[in-house]
């Protein structure tokens, strides 16, 4: 009896290329639109303030539709996160705010384990985004500012306060 094993023909190296691609652990850059910025403790409040602007057509909904405490994920931006915030320290409670000069923003945090998502809307009568929360980890955090509708462009400052 003959032993016959089936033979793979590997034309121009594309079926090796496609297997190599496919088996590969995947890289992702931590990039964002505006940077990274690093807070420790006692951080100066100049280390926590930072500018963008919106204007994206991505859903937020389409990473979470609700927050870890059951709010809706609204708005609109662009699919990369706006800035990465890389907190070196656990901070027990912390403000994310965004100064638009009262246009219609909205936020989504995504914390360090993929899973924690903070988001938020107006504050207060202004129709400025923040969050303002506890238990903050630390870690590499991924924030999208976003607006209510889509593709509207609005300058803004976001700050970070701890308390």
């Amino acid at each position: 009896m003959k032993y016959c094993r089936p033979r793979l023909q590997f034309r121009n190296g594309w079926l090796l290329a496609l297997l190599a691609a496919i088996t590969a652990t995947p890289v992702i850059a931590e990039t964002a639109n505006f940077g990274t910025f690093t807070l420790s403790t006692n951080f100066n409040p100049a280390q926590g303030t930072v500018q963008g602007f919106t204007g994206g057509s991505y859903s937020l909904s389409a990473i979470s539709n609700r927050d870890r405490d059951q709010k809706a994920c609204i708005g609109f931006a662009d699919p990369n996160p706006d800035h990465i915030m890389v907190l070196e320290k656990d901070f027990p409670q912390m403000t994310i705010q965004i100064d638009s000069n009262g246009n219609d923003t909205t936020l989504l945090i995504q914390g360090p384990d993929q899973t924690t998502i903070r988001c938020g809307d107006d504050t207060g009568k202004s129709k400025d985004a923040s969050v303002s929360d506890r238990n903050w980890k630390s870690g590499t955090y991924r924030i999208w500012v976003g607006t209510f509708n889509s593709g509207v462009k609005q300058d803004y400052t976001l700050k970070v306060e701890q308390q």
